[in-house]
């Protein structure tokens, strides 16, 4: 799958990079999300924990043909969000793939 990335106007680099995040964890995420839902407008949300630990939630948009996804930002879940999507973990039985995460494999 081919994940793209909005860029910072001021130096190039890739936005997540203004959270601490890096392109390795969104796409981990992208491919092993804990949850993944419709936001607004036609881009999703997947949250999730990834292989390190760190729990993020990555927005993005995914193409309207092909495989690929257009990522937004993405950023370390963290106090309510965070103690929300574990309670959700924790009660969670449902190990069906999302559509993104089969894509990524």
């Amino acid at each position: 799958m081919e994940v793209r990335y909005f860029r910072d106007a001021e130096t190039g680099l890739p936005h997540v990079y203004a959270h601490g995040v890096t392109e390795a964890e969104v796409e981990w995420i992208l491919a092993h999300p804990g949850e993944d839902e419709a936001c607004t407008g036609d881009s999703r949300q997947a949250l999730g924990q990834t292989a390190h630990g760190r729990y993020l939630r990555v927005i993005y948009v995914p193409d309207e043909e092909g495989d690929g996804v257009f990522v937004v930002t993405a950023y370390p879940l963290a106090g309510k969000q965070l103690k929300a999507f574990r309670r959700g973990e924790e009660g969670d039985e449902d190990d069906e793939k999302t559509e993104v995460s089969q894509r990524m494999e």
